[in-house]
């Protein structure tokens, strides 16, 4: 038996089959948390974050259009809410977690899974060394997919002010992986 679409999983979870949204959750834990992750640069933070999403989610599961992708609209409910944690309080030290967030490589060979890991780990620490304003618009338009304009509404600044913070973002990341020595 197939595994039943986003859709119907959220039809019978507005009727209040919790199974329902669980399986929605089990299915999106994961997303989820990277978002957080990647924005808030902190492990326990981009956790409490991923179970406010869901919380966030399930209360306001009756205003999804059924017509739309599930799966960017809860990731962006998730960005919106890391970015706006990020307004409420100073921004975090730059310290790279060794546990990343992000998910794992489908690599067979271990010379290669090691190689991925490492370059991994040198673009997360890259990410986590740059001002949070500039990792929200990466995480937006790189990992988010969403374009110029989505970006500008969502972090309500001008699509000029966009273009340039992801034209430093860029550029500062590009000095930063130019001096690792793996990449």
């Amino acid at each position: 038996m197939d595994a039943p679409s986003d859709r119907d999983l959220i039809v019978r979870a507005r009727r209040g089959e919790t199974q329902a949204f669980g399986e929605l959750v089990q299915r999106y834990q994961k997303s989820v948390f990277n978002v957080c992750y990647r924005v808030l640069a902190e492990r326990r933070e981009a956790e409490d974050l991923t179970q406010e999403t869901f919380l966030r989610v399930h209360s306001r599961l009756g205003m999804f259009d059924l017509d739309r992708p599930f799966g960017p609209w809860l990731r962006r409910v998730a960005a919106n809410l890391c970015l706006n944690r990020l307004k409420l309080k100073p921004p975090p030290q730059d310290q790279v977690d060794d546990e990343r967030g992000y998910g794992e490589g489908h690599v067979i060979y271990p010379e290669a899974a090691i190689e991925h890991r490492q370059q991994v780990e040198q673009l997360s620490a890259a990410l986590l060394s740059i001002q949070p304003r500039y990792r929200a618009v990466i995480e937006l338009r790189h990992f988010q997919e969403m374009s110029y304009e989505e970006i500008a509404l969502e972090l309500n600044i001008p699509i000029s002010d966009v273009k340039s913070d992801l034209f430093r973002a860029r550029k500062l990341l590009a000095g930063k992986l130019k001096n690792e020595p793996h990449l």
